[in-house]
């Protein structure tokens, strides 16, 4: 397991932590097959979890449907919470574990199933599209859920002049900017005669890591680099994804790095994500200007993965009637798929 992971990360991991998440691995590869589990790693954790201890990685959503595939009786889920609670959405019959106590999203705390409910008071009728980052109880008074990379192509299969699309701000813009839609924070004034069509509604809430990125952060990369090919989260602010060279969801930066004929990127996102694809493309490099860790995906550590399935502990629940409305949201929007590949400036 060392040699493995010296292989993969010796540019990234000093080699004493290799050597100690070396042992870690190895323990948590022998619970897992006394537990019969899988462990999901997403695309934000750190380089040793990520290369060494999980059967699938990838982003969220991708990462419950491989798992909901799958024979084994436990999830491990390392991620965050409402990543578990997605997995357990699709696997109700299994047993799924999240490795820290609390990893919250300042998305998903940023509304409410009540919230969502006023809304359906205040502008009836109106089909409401809410972002995969988000609790189940949210979930599931939606018509149709979406991820960063096919929110557009869910907008668009409504055929619905208003749209109320929940709860990244920013997210939102994008999709609203992308799909030709004006955009509307709610008051408790506004109306649906109110309203210029076709329009989205959205909700004030962003994702307290991409929200800090600037236009100032592109020029900057670019002034001392001015080969960079700088990428960016559609969680970013819009004028952020204008100012970049390719927006996308964390699986379509991943696949635009391993395709593009470039040599240096800057990945505008949680920052342990770029040593993750160094890793996986020796050949390539990437501009260490970020320094932006998710406070709640870095909670998420191998002691705890390990401590989890030793104990099996922390559980995730989701009770029937809401996981059975959260999962008819889920399911609408994987018909739909699309949006794999992010998009890119002409």
């Amino acid at each position: 397991m060392y040699q493995r992971l010296k292989a993969k990360l010796d540019r990234v991991v000093p080699d004493f932590e290799l050597r100690l998440k070396a042992e870690l691995a190895v323990e948590i590869q022998q619970l897992k097959q006394e537990r019969n589990a899988v462990i999901l790693g997403h695309n934000y954790m750190e380089p040793a979890l990520y290369h060494s201890i999980c059967d699938f990685v990838g982003d969220s959503l991708e990462l419950s449907r491989r798992a909901a595939e799958t024979n084994k009786d436990v999830i491990v889920f390392c991620g965050v919470k409402f990543m578990a609670e997605t997995a357990k959405i699709l696997s109700p019959n299994k047993t799924v574990l999240l490795p820290a106590k609390k990893a919250g999203c300042s998305l998903a705390e940023g509304i409410t199933a009540e919230n969502v409910r006023q809304l359906k008071r205040q502008f009836p009728g109106v089909p409401v599209v809410t972002y995969v980052n988000t609790y189940a109880d949210v979930k599931a008074e939606t018509d149709v859920c979406c991820t960063s990379g096919n929110a557009a192509e869910v907008v668009r299969s409504l055929n619905s002049d208003v749209v109320i699309f929940l709860p990244d701000q920013f997210l939102g813009r994008n999709v609203a900017r992308e799909t030709g839609r004006a955009f509307y924070l709610p008051t408790p004034e506004l109306t649906l005669a109110q309203l210029k069509r076709p329009c989205l509604i959205g909700w004030q809430a962003s994702c307290e890591v991409h929200e800090r990125f600037t236009v100032e952060d592109v020029t900057r990369a670019r002034e001392h680099f001015p080969d960079v090919c700088v990428l960016a989260h559609p969680e970013c602010k819009p004028e952020v994804i204008t100012a970049v060279d390719f927006a996308g969801s964390t699986m379509a930066m991943v696949s635009h790095v391993k395709k593009s004929k470039a040599h240096r990127f800057l990945l505008l996102t949680e920052c342990s994500m770029a040593d993750n694809i160094i890793a996986e493309n020796p050949d390539k490099e990437m501009v260490r200007m970020c320094s932006i860790r998710c406070p709640h995906m870095n909670q998420i550590t191998m002691q705890d993965t390990r401590d989890a399935l030793k104990h099996m502990r922390y559980v995730i629940e989701a009770p029937e009637d809401i996981r059975q409305r959260a999962y008819q949201a889920v399911a609408r929007m994987i018909a739909i798929r699309g949006g794999t590949t992010g998009y890119a400036k002409p």
